[in-house]
């Protein structure tokens, strides 16, 4: 096995990215519980947790040694620019868990159009990132069991934030 360089750049920027993002999300949690916000489906979170880092470490094993696909490179390129503005929309508020703290919800940038925008972002990432490497079992496998994730985390979120809608 030969490791393709772009394949691997490509590799540390996923990895370094949700881990820069699991620390804003905990600095995020940790802020908003302070001002009296309380976390609803924790149940599931490590269960979501577990099918990411499963998603990561598959794609470093069968993605490692592949060319990279500049097509479905753009594609990624144009669903970060959006996580971006999720991220930015959300401010302090932006975590990975399910986080409610009282008040209106945020209706600004992509929330104005979509009313749970990261998780189209993800959708697409999970299915996108490894046709990148040309894995379409992959993307897949772990499409279908992010739908499952997703059945559940969207039920819990919806439940939590349900007095808050409008």
């Amino acid at each position: 096995m030969s490791i393709s360089i772009p394949a691997l750049l490509l590799l540390i920027f996923l990895v370094v990215q949700r881990l820069g993002e699991l620390v804003l999300s905990s600095r995020n949690t940790r802020r908003l519980l302070e001002r009296g916000a309380y976390e609803a489906g924790a149940e599931h979170y490590p269960v979501m947790v577990g099918l990411h880092a499963s998603w990561l470490i598959t794609l470093i094993y069968f993605g490692i040694d592949k060319p990279v696909s500049i097509t479905w490179l753009g594609v990624f390129t144009v669903l970060q620019v959006l996580r971006a503005w999720i991220i930015h929309s959300l401010g302090g508020r932006w975590t990975t868990r399910i986080i409610v703290m009282g008040g209106p919800l945020v209706t600004k940038g992509p929330f104005a159009w979509f009313k749970h925008p990261n998780y189209l972002v993800v959708i697409a990432e999970i299915l996108v990132v490894p046709m990148i490497f040309g894995l379409p079992v992959v993307a897949a496998v772990f499409s279908a069991l992010n739908a499952a994730m997703l059945t559940v985390r969207i039920s819990a979120e919806e439940v939590a934030l349900q007095r808050y809608r409008q």
